[in-house]
Order: C-alpha cells, then sequence, then structure tokens
C-alpha cells in the first residue's frame, strides 16, 4: 500500500496534491483519489519542467 505525501504548498482546506512514490511508479492525485501513474523518470521531467 503507498504512503500518500501532501505538498508542503496545501494550505489548510485547499485542495491539494498527494504523491506516493513506489520503486517503478509514481502516484498523483489531487485529493479526489483519481490516481495518475507515472514511472520515476516521468515525474523526474516534470519535476524539472516546474523548476525551469
Amino acid at each position: 500500500m503507498p504512503i500518500w505525501k501532501k505538498s508542503s504548498y496545501c494550505g489548510e482546506g485547499e485542495a491539494c496534491v498527494l504523491v506516493a512514490s513506489e520503486p517503478e511508479t509514481i502516484r498523483v492525485t489531487d485529493g479526489t483519489w483519481t490516481v495518475m501513474s507515472v514511472t520515476p523518470d516521468a515525474w523526474t521531467d516534470f519535476l524539472r519542467s516546474l523548476r525551469a
């Protein structure tokens, strides 16, 4: 069972992004529990694009 971590940018009562990391998959949800699964490489590329 994945361990979900809430974004540190999330305030109290706000819609938040939650992420669960597993060896072969990163799972992301907005709290509605519709889950998007990506590879660790795709997640790293996504995070780099946000920082660019």
